[in-house]
């Protein structure tokens, strides 16, 4: 009975002290897993503007990850009209806030609109990337294209802000959000009135652009 008792006393101190060794024939629990956070920082494109709530594509990327039996919470911190520098801005107190895993970039469509310097949309995307990764965040930036009326080399320009930031900072790139919506034949019949922002039935395929690049980081 005392030998008894004594094995159950070292049993009880190896578990109060957070002991590796196990006793003979028991087996250390496994810890939990951590379920990944994921910060979408992003404008109209991502804010579901126009839309139904719940069926944008951040949304939908909520019902990809619990169909796939994905454990992860996504966190959209979006802003109609917001622009690289309005995230630069917001993103330090938002990685503080949420500690994201992984940052999907969702900017710069009204950098172009508004006409600002693409030297300043590569500057910030590239402040957001580098201090996202500082924070042991993954990244992921989505690229965006111009209308041939901004001129081709103005359209080729800004398309290569995006590459080079994401190569730049080894983030994995989204080459295009509306690939499928914006550059298809009759692409008018897919957006709003106002021809700017994608109707309710193209989202599924700007989700399906940025699957690609976001589940790899998910394993």
């Amino acid at each position: 009975m005392k030998k008894d008792t004594t094995r159950r006393t070292w049993l009880r101190q190896c578990t109060l002290l957070g002991l590796a060794v196990a006793a003979p024939g028991l087996r250390a629990a496994s810890p939990a897993r951590h379920a990944p956070v994921i910060l979408v920082l992003g404008d109209s494109l991502s804010a579901e503007y126009g839309l139904t709530r719940g069926k944008g594509w951040v949304a939908l990327l909520e019902q990809q990850l619990v169909q796939e039996k994905i454990g992860a919470t996504v966190v959209n911190a979006s802003i109609s009209g917001d622009t690289t520098s309005g995230g630069r801005s917001r993103l330090p107190a938002l990685i503080k806030r949420h500690a994201p895993d992984i940052v999907i970039l969702e900017l710069g469509a009204n950098d172009a609109l508004r006409g600002l310097p693409l030297s300043m949309t590569r500057d910030n995307l590239t402040a957001m990337a580098r201090s996202s990764r500082e924070a042991g965040a993954r990244v992921v930036v989505v690229g965006m294209q111009m209308p041939p009326n901004y001129g081709r080399k103005y359209a080729e320009d800004f398309h290569a802000v995006f590459t080079g930031v994401a190569q730049d900072q080894q983030a994995a790139l989204v080459p295009f959000l509306l690939k499928g919506v914006a550059d298809v034949p009759n692409a008018e019949a897919n957006f709003q009135a106002d021809r700017i922002h994608p109707k309710e039935s193209a989202h599924p395929t700007m989700l399906a652009n940025v699957w690609p690049a976001l589940k790899p980081l998910l394993r």
